[in-house]
């Protein structure tokens, strides 16, 4: 006999998927404003707090699959909101780096970005926050932990 599954409202895909859609919302919200996506938000976020990087790299960091990058990364250069260049020595290598108007992206947001983060912790409690985060962090499986 097959095991008995838990319910819907305790099983944690379900429930993570659930939580994802809570806290995309009002990033969404806000993004409506930009023009840009939430991939792409990602990637300029990361190119922001980390500056150039080579595709593989920024991919990873903005947990993205390489060719969903690789469009988005297109789509972000012809905005004029990144730049890319090959390596010198391995031609198959690029490099990715944010542009003032990228950046002016972040900047302008930064603000109800912090907004949004404030009041996710004022739901759960600074300390339940952290929490969340670590846990979280503890199921990534390119976490260094």
């Amino acid at each position: 006999m097959a095991p008995k599954l838990p319910s819907t409202s305790r099983s944690l895909p379900i429930a993570l998927i659930r939580a994802r859609e809570g806290v995309m919302l009002p990033i969404r919200d806000m993004l409506g404003e930009t023009g840009i996506t939430e991939q792409q938000w990602r990637v300029l976020r990361v190119l922001s707090e980390y500056g150039r990087l080579d595709a593989k790299t920024l991919a990873d960091r903005s947990s993205l699959l390489f060719p969903s990058l690789t469009r988005i990364a297109t789509t972000l250069r012809g905005k004029g909101l990144i730049t890319q260049e090959r390596d010198d020595v391995d031609r198959r290598r690029q490099f990715i780096e944010i542009t003032a108007a990228g950046q002016k992206i972040i900047d302008d947001n930064a603000g109800h970005s912090a907004q949004i983060v404030a009041e996710f912790k004022a739901k759960l409690g600074a300390e339940d926050y952290e929490t969340l985060l670590d846990l979280l962090a503890r199921l990534d499986p390119n976490s260094p932990d």
